[in-house]
């Protein structure tokens, strides 16, 4: 009981797609994959920068924390060793000028240790960045 209008009989005329067409779909399927290939390619050397770029910054990180940990030592005993000479003073004439010399001692030596860590924090900040520009210099050519 297959009537003319079937879609599933055999008197349906097979489609023939013309060449023209193919040859445009054949064109789009090799763009496509060719395009493709550029992403992954492009996706892949991303994720080798991003691994660099905290590879470096957990590296700066360490070392940064390293220091700040090194500088509340080198601090706590300085602040001791004060409290310590402090109680074996005998007048208020030389806790005055051992609490000066104390604190004059400790400005410069905060002053060193900021000045260090802010070295540290550029240095590091600078390491980190340079996987990203890199990466960037493949892609983006400087404007003439």
């Amino acid at each position: 009981m297959t009537g003319a209008t079937d879609p599933f009989s055999a008197s349906i005329i097979p489609f023939e797609v013309p060449e023209q067409m193919r040859a445009f779909a054949e064109k789009g399927v090799s763009q496509a994959r060719e395009s493709y290939a550029k992403f992954k390619d492009a996706a892949e050397s991303q994720n080798g920068t991003i691994e660099a770029v905290f590879t470096c910054a957990s590296k700066g990180a360490s070392e940064y924390a390293a220091k700040v940990m090194e500088f509340m030592k080198a601090n706590t005993s300085s602040t001791l060793d004060f409290a310590q000479e402090l109680f074996g003073l005998k007048s208020p004439a030389e806790a005055l000028e051992l609490w000066t010399s104390h604190s004059r001692k400790q400005l410069e030596t905060f002053q060193a240790q900021a000045k260090e860590l802010a070295e540290i924090g550029q240095r590091v900040a600078a390491e980190t960045v340079e996987p990203i520009k890199t990466n960037a210099s493949k892609f983006y050519k400087p404007a003439a």
